[in-house]
């Protein structure tokens, strides 16, 4: 039975978990996920997680923070004026936000805090500085 290889299309299950072991997400009972091992689709961790594993093999892996999702960058944080929002919007905490930056490029962020006068908007990902626990199975090498 051929093992999974980089440049490969595979299907997986999985079930992301914090250390705590809270799972913030899985595919199982759903359908899997399809992706190319070694195309940056996914986290380095998850996807050389893959990597050796055959059909119907399943493992268990820690991903530290640089390899999941970054470590925090407290740069990516700042506040707005609320003068500056668009007139119908009405920020509530945990409300995602599109942005821009001057480039043209667009990013969401995450609304944490409101004042009287402005909102504060965190850019991380809600799992950067996070170390993730993994279980992946192998449902299918594709190609």
């Amino acid at each position: 039975m051929k093992k999974a290889e980089k440049g490969q299309k595979v299907k997986v299950h999985y079930t992301g978990k914090l250390e705590d072991g809270t799972t913030f997400d899985t595919s199982v009972g759903k359908t899997p996920l399809e992706f190319t091992i070694g195309e940056g689709q996914l986290i380095p961790g998850f996807e050389k997680s893959v990597i050796g594993l055959k059909e119907g093999e399943s493992t268990e892996i820690n991903i530290p923070a640089e390899e999941g999702y970054g470590e925090r960058q407290e740069q990516l944080v700042g506040k707005i004026p609320k003068e500056k929002l668009p007139e119908n919007l009405e920020p509530k905490v945990g409300m995602r936000l599109q942005s821009q930056t001057p480039e043209g490029q667009t990013f969401v962020v995450k609304v944490v805090d409101i004042s009287e006068e402005d909102i504060t908007i965190d850019g991380n990902h809600e799992l950067a500085g996070k170390d993730l626990v993994f279980e992946v199975e192998l449902v299918e090498i594709l190609s």
